[in-house]
């Protein structure tokens, strides 16, 4: 049961390494987490909106606890953004050394100094944002081929010195804080605005939102969403993948459709209304403000209720991937529920899906990885969630001397449950087959600790306001056992869930 704490009682102050003290951090302190006891109690929703008129808001939301989806975090008004160019068609610098500037910068380099101590967060400040799935196509160099139509940066890192961490575990609230380049008296004023922020948030109760059976519709969001591509095109495309796994080309591939609605309004009510069915182990917001080579002041974001991890890695270069292939509904009864599992337990297809997908990331895993640490304790293990059942394996290791989390991120992205096995080839069948690009879909939402740690989610069942339009990519694993129709069917139900959550139906 959640605990309420008093909302009379004064802010406790703790550095992360257990000691105490009522004074600001110093300007050469390191991670500084104080537990605020004066505002706990309080919902993600209202907690985020107090800095909704900051830019940058960002929330990652672990909205159902589980082994890798503790904590939530909520960050705003970064210090400074890495971004690609954001026009359609424009070639970037490389991803890599995109990413690399975010941590090659000496406020990261040399005035964060490592977490440590138990009891806090993993993340109290560093790198918070997306890489889209299309900078996996500057690291494998994958040819050009589908149209890029949304004006949006391939990528998108900020440095973000303060962040909000909530505990689903116990309720606790915490703000955390690191000073960048030595100015404790910046981060002081910054942790004050946000304290007084903090304090203004009605009481209540963690995570106390019942799911609804029909969540209420999204203020001023779309009714109707059509897709780039109709049942008899999105069935030649499948049929197009089995016959390149037919000449060996490829074991699998994963095949999408995007789904789209005119739409300039507010996308902020959209993730109450997506979160507010199916709870996500990692619900994101992310906040892209409007379009800067538009007249318009229309707001772009990232929405999603994702339920899938992609990579995480420890401070001691621990790193954990848990690959899900294989869906199937919820049933209506306890004997349909548990019919519909054994189903999924007994396909040779959904199992022969994860396998490949397992053999991907171990290799990928393999490029930075200590030689023989990479291993998998579980495989095609049930997972549930309230509306579906999946098939979700581990993979782990350990990075060897010299790498990082960016190293590992480079190795691996984009993951290998949305792309195929072989990874590359998959990847150019991708985009032969797809008409439009993907943009931030099957990308993924991470945040990187200056200690090395990193958690990350791949972006599906996401929403993406572009400031013009809003789009929903729906896709599945082809093999050569696929039925065309019924994949076309499984992308529809996929579809169902996030468009219902908005109010939404397909066209």
């Amino acid at each position: 049961m959640m605990r309420r704490m008093a909302a009379t009682r004064q802010p406790t102050r703790m550095r992360i390494d257990g000691s105490r003290g009522d004074d600001g951090p110093s300007p050469r302190q390191g991670p500084w987490v104080e537990e605020v006891r004066s505002a706990a109690g309080c919902d993600v929703l209202a907690i985020a909106e107090r800095f909704g008129d900051l830019p940058g808001l960002t929330v990652l939301e672990s909205a159902r606890p589980g082994r890798r989806a503790r904590w939530t975090y909520v960050a705003a008004d970064p210090l400074a953004t890495v971004r690609g160019t954001g026009r359609p068609g424009a070639t970037f610098a490389p991803a890599r050394d995109l990413l690399r500037r975010m941590t090659d910068t000496r406020a990261v380099r040399r005035a964060f100094e490592a977490s440590g101590g138990p009891g806090g967060p993993p993340f109290t400040g560093g790198v918070v944002g997306y890489v889209g799935y299309d900078v996996g196509r500057e690291l494998e160099r994958i040819p050009t081929i589908a149209a890029g139509d949304q004006p949006l940066p391939p990528l998108s890192l900020a440095l973000q010195d303060w962040v909000v961490a909530i505990d689903r575990r116990d309720g606790r609230i915490l703000l955390c804080g690191r000073p960048v380049d030595g100015d404790g008296e910046r981060l002081t004023a910054r942790l004050a605005d946000v304290r007084a922020r903090l304090a203004s948030v009605p009481a209540g109760v963690v995570g106390a939102r019942v799911p609804a059976a029909v969540p209420p519709p999204a203020v001023g969001a779309p009714r109707l969403f059509t897709s780039a591509l109709d049942r008899d095109a999105f069935v030649a495309r499948v049929e197009r993948v089995r016959e390149a796994i037919a000449s060996g080309e490829i074991y699998q591939a994963n095949l999408a459709r995007r789904l789209e609605a005119p739409f300039a309004g507010d996308p902020w009510p959209l993730f109450g209304a997506i979160r507010a069915g199916d709870p996500a182990a990692f619900a994101a917001y992310l906040d892209l403000g409007p379009d800067p080579d538009s007249d318009s002041d229309a707001r772009r974001a990232i929405v999603s209720a994702s339920p899938e991890p992609f990579l995480s890695v420890d401070a001691d270069g621990r790193v954990a991937s848990d690959p899900i292939k294989g869906t199937r509904p919820r049933g209506r009864t306890q004997d349909e529920d548990r019919a519909l599992a054994a189903e999924l337990l007994a396909s040779d297809k959904d199992r022969a899906e994860n396998v490949m997908i397992v053999d991907v990331l171990r290799n990928d895993l393999g490029r930075v990885c200590v030689p023989g640490s990479v291993a998998v304790p579980r495989l095609c293990r049930l997972e549930r969630t309230e509306a579906v059942q999946h098939l979700v394996s581990t993979v782990v290791g350990r990075l060897a001397p010299g790498r990082d989390a960016l190293d590992l991120l480079a190795a691996s992205f984009p993951g290998g449950s949305i792309t195929g096995a072989p990874k590359i080839r998959a990847m150019q069948i991708i985009e032969e087959l797809e008409p439009v690009r993907r943009g931030p879909y099957c990308g993924t939402a991470l945040w990187i600790g200056p200690d090395g740690a990193m958690g990350s989610s791949i972006l599906i069942r996401t929403f993406v306001a572009d400031g013009h339009r809003i789009t929903l990519h729906v896709g599945g694993g082809i093999t050569r056992r696929s039925d065309p129709l019924a994949e076309w069917e499984e992308t529809r139900v996929k579809a169902r869930g996030p468009l219902r959550a908005i109010g939404a139906g397909e066209g």
